[in-house]
């Protein structure tokens, strides 16, 4: 009786076995599996999971499902990949739910196991994804037009980013031009390259080469270069929140006859990133210069965006972007601001 048994619930799981089998070879993409909260089953490829939403790849669909990860109560990934926890450990290996100790498990290259909850992974990324998988973009402008002084002015701005398994690199580009009757035009470009690479417990490296200029503080180009490094104080599917230091090399030119300048500063800054509150995103980054050259000069630069998603990956943001210095140069204003609402699209 025993053996009769057995022999039926191995044929059984044979079969069973033999059916997915042929499927995964009809369907070749269809080898990761969600359980969501409210029992639906969706099978496919699981690409990637940022900012908390989970992209999935599958065969009845020619577009991706966007699921959000607090929604998934199970998942079970084949392949390998790049998982970041809350506690800031990087870990590449594959992942699946422990049902009867309701946790998550994670085996890495070696075999190892580490058991966590689904709200401690914070980022997944396919380790086979091309480049494409691992870039954004975001391009956005906007136009006024006013009757008064016949103002006219336009805004433009260009994020593009790439991710790597230890590093990330950030390009950014933005000017702002206005004209009207009577008064000199106004003008202003921004552009910067930023990376980090990522080290063990949420620690970074980070560098940056930035261009700056302005007509509202005589400046013609400030470029600097900046070295230091930080820490994620907080990481999670809602919102990052980082800090950091370090030492500023900079290199500063005039419209008017102010001589030109060279100074080193030390920095300090912080950034934060609030990505999930229904369709809106809210990112703040400020920082402080005080100068270790030119004695009792110290600077601030802000950026701050509000963005408010819409369908098809167009969204509406409105941002602000600030830049103190105590001492300007000749007949410049110690403060630039702009503030501007534009329409844009992203990858």
């Amino acid at each position: 009786m025993y053996q009769h048994n057995f022999f039926l619930s191995f044929l059984l799981r044979f079969t069973c076995l033999t059916c997915f089998g042929i499927g995964s070879t009809t369907v070749f993409g269809q080898r990761d599996s969600l359980v969501m909260k409210n029992g639906d089953i969706l099978v496919g490829e699981i690409k990637n999971m940022t900012k908390g939403v989970l992209t999935l790849e599958t065969v009845y669909s020619d577009k991706d499902f966007a699921v959000e990860w607090v929604n998934v109560r199970e998942a079970y990934a084949r392949s390998r990949f790049l998982l970041l926890l809350s506690d800031g450990r990087r870990i590449t290996g594959r992942f699946f739910t422990d049902n009867e100790n309701n946790r998550m498990v994670i085996m890495d290259q070696d075999g190892a196991a580490d058991y966590v909850s689904l709200d401690d992974l914070v980022y997944i990324k396919a380790l086979k994804s091309n480049f494409w998988g691992r870039s954004s973009a975001n391009i956005d402008v906007g136009f006024n037009l006013a009757k008064a002084n016949n103002l006219k002015q336009y805004t433009a701005n260009v994020k593009l980013g790439y991710l790597a398994d230890a590093w990330q690199i950030d390009m950014a580009y933005s000017q702002l031009y206005a004209i009207q009757d009577s008064i000199d035009a106004n003008r202003r470009t921004d552009a910067s390259i930023n990376g980090r690479y990522f080290l063990e417990r949420d620690w970074f490296l980070a560098g940056s080469i930035s261009f700056l200029s302005n007509t509202e503080q005589a400046l013609k180009l400030r470029s600097s270069g900046a070295v230091g490094g930080g820490k994620f104080l907080n990481r999670s599917n809602k919102a990052y929140w980082a800090v950091g230091a370090g030492l500023s090399f900079n290199h500063e030119t005039f419209f008017n006859s102010t001589p030109t300048r060279k100074s080193i500063e030390l920095y300090a800054g912080t950034e934060l990133n609030l990505f999930d509150i229904g369709d809106l995103n809210f990112y703040l980054k400020p920082a402080v210069y005080y100068s270790l050259t030119e004695a009792g000069r110290w600077r601030m630069d802000l950026k701050s965006d509000l963005k408010y998603d819409l369908p098809k990956d167009f969204y509406i943001k409105t941002n602000l972007t600030l830049n103190y210095d105590n001492r300007p140069a000749e007949l410049g204003n110690t403060t630039d601001y702009v503030w501007a609402v534009t329409f844009g699209w992203e990858l």
